[in-house]
């Protein structure tokens, strides 16, 4: 296979190991069992690329299952790894899958969720790729509404004044192709889901299912409209659709969250969660390799690599069925977090909670400062809360800070003083009242 081929299948695929733990350090703290975890089978990847291809075909991800309680930062380590590789990614919840036969999702419809990720994924970066072209012809399409008949030079002295931004203000009419929506459904042995036929795209492709809609829109907003139907229409639809189902087939990424929720602790294996033990017979065959026909084609499951993840509060990795814990080789334990971890969580992160918040109050001209002891007081709270209640990790964080910035996030518009610093004195005397009384704490914390 080709260098270019190569890395047109796997983007962002050619960071070592080492640079792919530093990337996820930068939005998630600590973890570093799991983060080195998910950056071998990352690299694995590139490397697999690099084999002859009968070798190739014969090297199969290793599967990862993430233990550890929520809130540790398990979703997030998948979805900062598939986004630096530029890879189809799902988060699926194991706990919404029946067995077959059982109302509900089947199993196969997490990979054609994956594969229209895939496909939104290509679209888009094929949509930039053509995206000089398409405003040329968008801007001539928009030069012909707003010169019907014109005169060469006036079309020119046009131009230059909306390159130049002079006709921002003005208004041209537009026909917007909107699709019928189709007003039936279609059941079959795998309930509502898609069976190989989009209704949608059928009833769009006859003459009536095509309608527009004139709409007045301002000079910008139809050169946006009209660049993104240039754009579409640039595109190749079938070698993006080919490009899709082989980056889902050699890079997809499939993250089943709760996997905990279908293992069956020992002595149940009966009564309504039966259901559990059928579905994960059928995430086998998808686990060990399998086809799943979409509405694009068939895909191989082969070489998707599967992340599942679970709190195992109740059950045990071992309560899962043996094959299916067979197919996931690599188990990972995530600590719980410390308040240390905490105080870190709100600060280093480059999407940090203090910095979201600074950035919120900023709009309304209002200068938010977290102290160290703010911080440290805020990680204090939250961590109290964790062992009094349920502990919920990282996510405390979020109440805590609302609870605390309640006040100042509804008078920010109307507030003189424009310079708020967070102290461990501010967050006592707002959170006081509630820390006091214990049952309060455990509904509003």
């Amino acid at each position: 296979m080709s260098e270019t081929i190569v890395t047109r299948l796997t983007p962002g695929s050619d960071l070592t190991p080492r640079e792919i733990v530093a990337e996820l350090d930068r939005y998630i703290v600590g973890q570093a069992a799991a983060k080195r975890a998910v950056a071998i089978a990352l690299r694995n990847r590139w490397r697999r690329f690099r084999l002859a291809p009968e070798m190739r075909d014969e090297v199969m991800p290793k599967n990862i299952i993430l233990v550890g309680p929520t809130g540790v930062g398990k979703t997030e380590i998948a979805r900062r790894l598939a986004k630096l590789a530029g890879a189809p990614f799902v988060k699926v919840e194991a706990s919404k899958f029946t067995e077959v036969g059982y109302v509900g999702k089947d199993v196969d419809s997490m990979i054609r969720d994956l594969v229209e990720h895939g496909m939104q994924l290509v679209r888009d970066e094929r949509r930039q790729e053509v995206l000089g072209k398409a405003d040329e012809l968008s801007e001539e399409r928009l030069l012909d509404l707003l010169t019907p008949g014109g005169r060469d030079s006036t079309r020119e002295k046009l131009r230059g004044m909306l390159r130049a931004g002079g006709l921002d203000d003005r208004s041209v009419e537009l026909d917007v192709q909107e699709l019928a929506s189709p007003t039936m459904q279609i059941f079959g042995s795998q309930g509502m889901e898609e069976m190989g036929l989009n209704l949608q795209e059928m009833i769009g492709n006859l003459p009536f299912g095509k309608k527009t809609k004139k709409r007045k829109l301002t000079v910008p907003e139809a050169r946006r409209v009209l660049a993104a139907e240039e754009a579409d229409k640039l595109v190749d639809k079938d070698s993006v659709i080919r490009e899709a189902l082989e980056r889902v087939q050699s890079s997809g990424i499939v993250f089943i969250d709760e996997i905990d929720k279908v293992a069956l602790p020992q002595g149940q294996s009966h009564g309504p969660d039966i259901s559990r033990g059928g579905v994960q017979r059928d995430l086998l065959p998808l686990v060990e390799g399998a086809t799943v026909n979409t509405k694009y084609g068939p895909v191989k499951t082969d070489h998707v690599l599967f992340i599942a993840a679970g709190a195992f509060h109740l059950a045990k990795v071992s309560d899962l069925l043996p094959e299916l814990q067979g197919r996931f080789p690599i188990r990972v334990e995530l600590e719980a977090l410390t308040e240390a971890d905490l105080t870190r969580i709100l600060t280093e992160p480059k999407n940090a909670l203090t910095r979201q918040y600074s950035a919120l109050l900023g709009a309304e001209g209002l200068e938010l400062v977290f102290e160290q002891s703010g911080v440290e007081e805020l990680s204090r709270v939250a961590q109290e809360m964790n062992t009094r209640a349920q502990n919920i990790g990282a996510r405390r964080l979020h109440t805590v800070l609302e609870k605390v910035l309640e006040d100042v996030s509804f008078e920010a518009s109307d507030r003189r003083e424009k310079l708020l610093k967070i102290d461990a004195a501010y967050v006592r005397e707002k959170l006081d009242r509630v820390l006091k009384d214990e049952d309060l704490s455990r509904y509003i914390l």
